[in-house]
Order: C-alpha cells, then structure tokens, then sequence
C-alpha cells in the first residue's frame, strides 16, 4: 500500500467513523429544562431550554409541534389552559404564554423536532403557580 492509499483509506475511515458517531444521536440525548420552576398566578411567560444532555449545549431552532398545560401534579388532568408559543429570546430558548389559572402544581408538555434529527424529543415538566 502506498502512502497516498494509506492516506485516502485512513481519511475515509476516519470519516465514517463520524458519520457513525453523529448517527448514534438519539432523541434520549436531547431534554427541555424549565428555567424557573415557579410562575405567577395569571397570564404568566415560561422559559424553556432544549439541551443536548451530551455537551449539555442549547438546541436552536426545533420545532415545537406539540404543547400542553394542566394541572396533573395536583391530580386535575383535566384542568387545562391556553398555551402560546411566542418567539424566541435566544438560540436554545423557547418562550410559551399560558394562563395559569390556580395556584399549584402545573405540568407542561412538549413535543418537538429537532434538527437533522429522527423521532421526536416529548418531556414533561412540573412546576409551581404561586399566588
């Protein structure tokens, strides 16, 4: 084997090693995180970040799809509001309106695309409305 052989065969190994390794993303590899985990009463603005729990980086530029708001925590399923996604204040960051309409315990759904990415990315976040 000569050392231009070599050479083209170690770069193209090396290059389907990192395809492979990018290929081995997952959606488990990606998590929303609720900035605060406590929001007024009332028409309140929740901050999220998506992370990759790999270089625990932000994740800019998925597509939420999916969004919900009730009151599971405090075992009232059943007791929705109105979500709102509004635009994002930075790369990484998604930004929601909802009406909270009781003190207590709140979970937020979200499902979402990332890109470049197969399956979809769904957590569950708990929080606290406070008075």
């Amino acid at each position: 084997m000569t050392k231009t052989s070599f050479s083209r065969a170690l770069t193209v190994a090396l290059l389907g090693l990192a395809l492979t390794a990018a290929a081995r993303a997952d959606t488990k590899d990606y998590e929303f995180q609720l900035v605060k985990d406590e929001a007024k009463q009332g028409e309140a603005i929740l901050d999220v970040r998506l992370v990759d729990k790999r270089t625990s980086k932000p994740v800019p530029n998925a597509v939420i799809f999916a969004k919900r708001i009730d009151m599971a925590p405090d075992s009232m399923e059943e007791m929705t509001s109105k979500i709102e996604q509004l635009p994002s204040p930075e790369p990484g960051l998604y930004r929601f309106k909802a009406k909270l309409t009781m003190a207590g315990g709140w979970r937020l759904s979200l499902g979402a695309k990332v890109q470049g990415e197969t399956g979809t990315v769904e957590n569950k976040l708990v929080f606290k409305a406070t008075k």
